[in-house]
């Protein structure tokens, strides 16, 4: 009787450590959803897990990760399942290809070149373009009669430029820019913090600014986006990328998202960064009113 009994404790012993094997896999299905560590990802990341979350799927926040290759590991490794991405980040910064204009041809490139190398599915892209741009206040675009890039090019001379430090050596700034445009010479560039940018620019201290075409900013101040009449600039559309091991699990993740992109446009997401930059409000609940007002949310 002993040992039948200690056989049964046994026996018992192994089902509750598979049940509970069991309940923590659970425990680890919910959906983990990542961004980077600026506000417009904040609120992006927001808006994907309230979505999926009302769609009765269970989520995981792991907001603020860092920068692109932080979140890109965090996705190969699993310590994430998706999170929004540009497709100009993914083919400069990820794939390191040449820069491109084409915005079909850019998400075709790098949804295939995901999906390739690294088992990543690209979702439907946002009609939003987070690309750099060249911005004026609307004072200083009538002072010079300035409307294009082209404009700006041919009285570079005269006019001081105010950007990232990095945009004097990037193929995709001002040596790109050149190349494209013309062999022009500022008056002068000032390497500066992009909360800094607008500033100087307000105050009179710079002509002209490198901004994000969703700066909440651009909207707030009534700034002219320089029209990039040589279409430079690379697409940075933004679009969920997921691990194909979550969809094949989780497929409705799909629709759930796409269903969303439509709605992502870039006077929307200036009108959205402002809330949270600009206001200072929490990307969560400018996330949750947006997506109330859409009626995703009731």
């Amino acid at each position: 009787m002993p040992r039948m009994r200690r056989t049964v404790t046994l026996i018992g012993l192994a089902v509750l450590t598979m049940l509970f094997a069991i309940a923590c896999q659970g425990g680890g299905s919910a959906i983990k959803v990542g961004s980077k560590d600026f506000t417009e990802q904040f609120i992006l990341g927001e808006m994907y897990a309230l979505v999926l979350e009302n769609q009765g799927f269970d989520v995981e926040r792991k907001l603020n990760l860092g920068g692109t290759p932080v979140a890109q590991a965090g996705l190969e490794s699993g310590q994430i399942d998706l999170y929004p991405e540009y497709t100009g980040t993914a083919l400069l910064t990820v794939l390191n290809r040449p820069v491109s204009s084409d915005s079909q041809q850019v998400y075709q490139t790098v949804a295939d070149s995901y999906q390739e190398k690294y088992n990543l599915v690209w979702l439907e892209p946002a009609p939003m373009n987070n690309t750099q741009a060249l911005v004026m206040t609307p004072e200083g675009a009538k002072d010079y009669n300035i409307k294009t890039i082209s404009d700006m090019v041919d009285q570079a001379s005269q006019l001081t430029l105010i950007g990232p430090p990095e945009f004097e050596v990037r193929e995709d700034g001002l040596p790109g820019l050149k190349q494209v445009y013309g062999d022009f010479q500022l008056e002068k560039f000032i390497p500066a913090d992009p909360g800094l940018r607008y500033q100087a620019l307000s105050e009179g201290q710079a002509d002209v600014a490198v901004a994000f075409g969703t700066d909440g900013e651009v909207s707030a101040f009534n700034l002219v986006v320089l029209e990039d009449n040589q279409n430079f600039f690379p697409p940075y559309q933004v679009a969920p990328v997921v691990r194909q091991e979550t969809l094949d699990k989780h497929p409705g993740i799909r629709d759930a998202l796409n269903q969303l992109a439509p709605k992502l446009t870039n006077e929307t997401m200036r009108r959205l960064n402002y809330e949270v930059s600009g206001k200072k409000r929490e990307p969560a609940e400018v996330a949750r009113e947006f997506l109330i007002q859409e009626g995703f949310l009731e």
